[in-house]
């Protein structure tokens, strides 16, 4: 077994360039060996309360310096970071903590209710970052691991069921942050890279957090996304890199033209869900930059694809594989095995490589269906074009994926099918121009019942995480079936993306 950690991404640079400035928040400005020292205080006060290696940690954080220092200061003293979105109510939080097995919860002061909360309802301490780690003697170094062993559990899902925990290796992470930070749009050490993207999202943590670490450059962080403050910190701290979800590009043009100036970008790098070529064409203009579009999931570490310097760009393609990582057509009817398609054919999205997970948290099954012949069956369908760039036309199932965040239908259903007035719901993705799509819950209600559809958004807010509760609802006498009697939602999609005001 090869023994490797996570935690190189933070401990190497602090050896290399201890005085150069990693991270900067607000007025906090910490360098590396500054950083590194809070993070080895967290896991010596981690191992002080019996956290070890292999142990569970819940963490949850905005994008704050104490989601850092806790982040690799759990990795430090061996243990598996379980990242919990700040999104969640606390019933959700629970879940997550409980199913994860973490042995505890560190929560951020703002989120003391959802993390005190979760913890106890699973009967595990809980910690608040602010204080945890004062007057600790930092861990001279971090603990040994080997390469397969986890090193951090995202939740996530596919559209039925309750949310999976995918399970990340420390070769996973380190190989997909070494990828993105020195070979698909290399990024230099002294780069200042604007971190808006949620750390506890896949796309956040590994393509903004870690490759900035992996390659030595700064990184900024801002609590919460504000465009107009955005382009005034990137302007103000010399940003040369912005990576961001699509939602995030259209808010940051909107906010440009009451800037009285704009940062010098080199790069930006969109995910999380399909950038509109209009939008990029027009974000590139205003800021002077190119935008290198990619795709992937949290089960890939994420990055799987990109467009990259070395094939140039194509808008409206999600680009090349990264170094190390194959992507092919499938036939996505077969269930069994996987069988490629020539160039050009449509099919299920494949991966394989260094960055594919290690499987699914307690769920063979669901592994079993996701793993085939050694290739990641995303569910995503595409084509790959006779230059090899990779296009995604669909998603094979309903997925919605509002400004980057994945929501799953069947969660939302089930919540709103405890309303005393809905007989049925379907849950549908439409397309809106903020924030990719947006969640419509299209109901039935009982018979003899009415429906309040502001008190109905109200329920629903109060029961789902931010990005989950359906900000549309529609009412009608019935639904859409099919001869099998599944309801259509491709149907709903249809009627109700092209009538905006029904």
């Amino acid at each position: 077994m090869t023994t490797l950690s996570l935690a190189t991404i933070l401990a190497e640079p602090a050896r290399r360039t201890p005085d150069k400035l990693a991270l900067v928040q607000g007025g906090l400005r910490l360098t590396y060996a500054q950083l590194w020292e809070d993070a080895r205080r967290y896991g010596a006060a981690l191992a002080g309360h019996g956290i070890g290696p292999g142990d569970r940690v819940a963490l949850l954080a905005p994008n704050v310096a104490d989601f850092v220092r806790a982040y690799y200061g759990i990795l430090a003293c061996g243990g598996v970071v379980v990242p919990v979105p700040t999104l969640l109510i606390a019933e959700e939080a629970a879940y997550i903590v409980g199913h994860s097995g973490a042995q505890a919860v560190l929560y951020e002061a703002g989120f003391a209710d959802v993390g005190t909360g979760a913890a106890e309802s699973v009967g595990v301490p809980a910690w608040s970052v602010e204080d945890f780690a004062n007057d600790v003697e930092p861990l001279r170094t971090y603990a040994a691991r080997q390469a397969e062993d986890t090193a951090v559990i995202l939740y996530t899902s596919g559209t039925t069921g309750r949310t999976k925990g995918a399970l990340l290796t420390h070769l996973n992470l380190v190989m997909n942050a070494t990828a993105n930070a020195f070979d698909a749009n290399p990024f230099m050490r002294d780069d200042v890279v604007m971190g808006c993207l949620p750390l506890f999202h896949t796309f956040g943590q590994t393509v903004s957090m870690n490759s900035t670490f992996r390659v030595g450059a700064t990184l900024l962080l801002q609590p919460r996304f504000d465009a107009a403050k955005a382009i005034e910190v990137m302007r103000d701290e010399g940003a040369t890199l912005f990576f961001g979800v699509p939602t995030m590009f259209v808010q940051l043009l909107e906010a440009s033209s009451q800037a009285t100036a704009l940062p010098k970008l080199r790069d930006c790098i969109s995910g999380g869900a399909s950038l509109p070529v209009a939008v990029l064409e027009r974000f590139e203009k205003t800021f002077g930059t190119t935008i290198f579009e990619g795709y992937g999931l949290s089960e890939t570490s994420p990055t799987a694809t990109v467009n990259q310097h070395w094939f140039g760009t194509k808008a409206g393609t999600v680009g090349h594989a990264i170094w190390g990582v194959e992507v092919e057509i499938a036939d996505e009817t077969l269930d069994d095995r996987i069988e490629l398609f020539p160039h050009g054919r449509l099919g299920e999205i494949v991966i394989r490589g260094h960055n594919v997970f290690a499987g699914y948290l307690d769920n063979p099954e669901a592994t079993a269906q996701a793993l085939v012949d050694g290739w990641f069956r995303t569910g995503d369908i595409g084509q790959k074009d006779a230059d090899g760039f990779i296009t995604i036309v669909d998603r094979k199932k309903d997925l919605i994926i509002r400004g980057g965040f994945n929501v799953y239908p069947r969660e939302v259903e089930e919540v709103l099918m405890r309303h005393p007035a809905i007989a049925q719901v379907a849950v549908i993705g439409i397309p809106d121009e903020q924030r990719g799509e947006e969640v419509c819950a299209v109901v039935i209600p009982n018979e003899g019942e009415s429906l309040d559809v502001e008190a109905l958004v109200e329920w629903a807010r109060e029961r789902l995480g931010r990005h989950k509760y359906p900000r549309r609802i529609e009412v009608l006498d019935a639904l859409p079936m099919g001869p099998s009697h599944k309801v259509l939602k491709r149907d709903l999609r249809t009627q109700f993306a092209n009538n905006k005001e029904a």
